[in-house]
């Protein structure tokens, strides 16, 4: 079990020469530990670590972080490293706050959506293989492939080796063959996505309101995954989705489509934490098929 140490610490290279005098543990998500460090000089910094993983674990974050940044504001990058096989990223401390204006924030989330990959295609230069749920992001010119072979397929074999699939294959590629018929009557464009925009991967700077995004899983796909994974736990009002369409209208049908992203998170949850996410998921793919 990890435990931060005055060791550990002296491996963190700061933007100063200053050094670390208080440290504690605060809530830092599911997967990684966070701290809060204070120097001797009343300098603050945000330390996330990955115990006992693969080098460079952080460096998908980091990228993703620098690729949002070009439209909304982000925590800066500071460094990161290892000492042993545990994994750290140093960012900037921010005096945020959970709850502001939504319709900024879905103005903030447009704007991350207007930016396109350079080739045009859906995917990302390099796969994510060191977390929980491996993201193959193998480059694909057409949505469809991309989202139901490198997402859909690679979860529905994560839970068939978990035990945890309990629907019928008939049923899935039912499903499956639905979304194709679906994405007809939408243009899949390859925006920037988080990647995982949930209510607890965003904030609002406390002095001037700004929206800052954290935590990405940034690849190149259709701006409607983002939308689906806001409505699957809740913490987005009419404001954000107003504030979106102000910039980027919705397609008609978007109902229907984003009932196949919100199948994707749960099955995502199913296989991290199994429990009720398990009936939600086999649930929500009888949804899609009953319709």
């Amino acid at each position: 079990m990890f435990s931060l140490n005055e060791n550990f610490l002296q491996h963190i290279d700061l933007p100063t020469d200053s050094k670390i005098t208080r440290y504690h543990r605060v809530g830092g998500g599911d997967i990684n530990q966070a701290y809060s460090l204070e120097t001797e000089t009343g300098e603050h910094y945000f330390l996330k670590v990955q115990p006992n993983s693969v080098a460079a674990f952080f460096q998908h974050e980091a990228d993703g972080l620098k690729l949002l940044a070009q439209a909304v504001r982000v925590p800066r990058v500071l460094g990161m490293g290892q000492v042993k096989k545990d994994q750290w990223l140093l960012l900037e401390s921010l005096n945020a706050v959970n709850d502001g204006d939504q319709y900024a924030l879905g103005r903030a989330l447009a704007k991350v959506h207007a930016i396109t990959s350079p080739n045009q295609e859906f995917g990302f230069d390099r796969d994510f293989t060191a977390g929980k749920t491996a993201k193959i992001n193998h480059w694909q010119k057409d949505w469809y492939n991309f989202f139901v072979e490198q997402r859909l397929a690679v979860l529905r074999g994560l839970l068939l080796q978990e035990g945890k699939w309990v629907v019928s294959d008939r049923d899935y590629e039912q499903a499956v063959n639905k979304f194709k018929l679906l994405l007809t009557d939408h243009v899949s464009q390859p925006s920037l996505l988080h990647g995982d925009f949930w209510s607890g991967n965003f904030m609002f700077d406390a002095d001037s309101g700004e929206p800052i995004f954290i935590d990405p899983d940034v690849y190149y796909g259709d701006a409607e995954f983002d939308l689906g994974i806001t409505t699957v736990f809740g913490g987005f009002n009419r404001d954000f989705y107003a504030g979106y369409q102000s910039l980027r209208p919705v397609d008609a049908g978007i109902d229907q489509r984003l009932m196949f992203y919100q199948l994707y998170y749960l099955m995502v949850h199913a296989h991290l934490f199994a429990g009720s996410y398990i009936q939600a998921y086999a649930g929500k793919l009888a949804q899609i098929i009953g319709h």
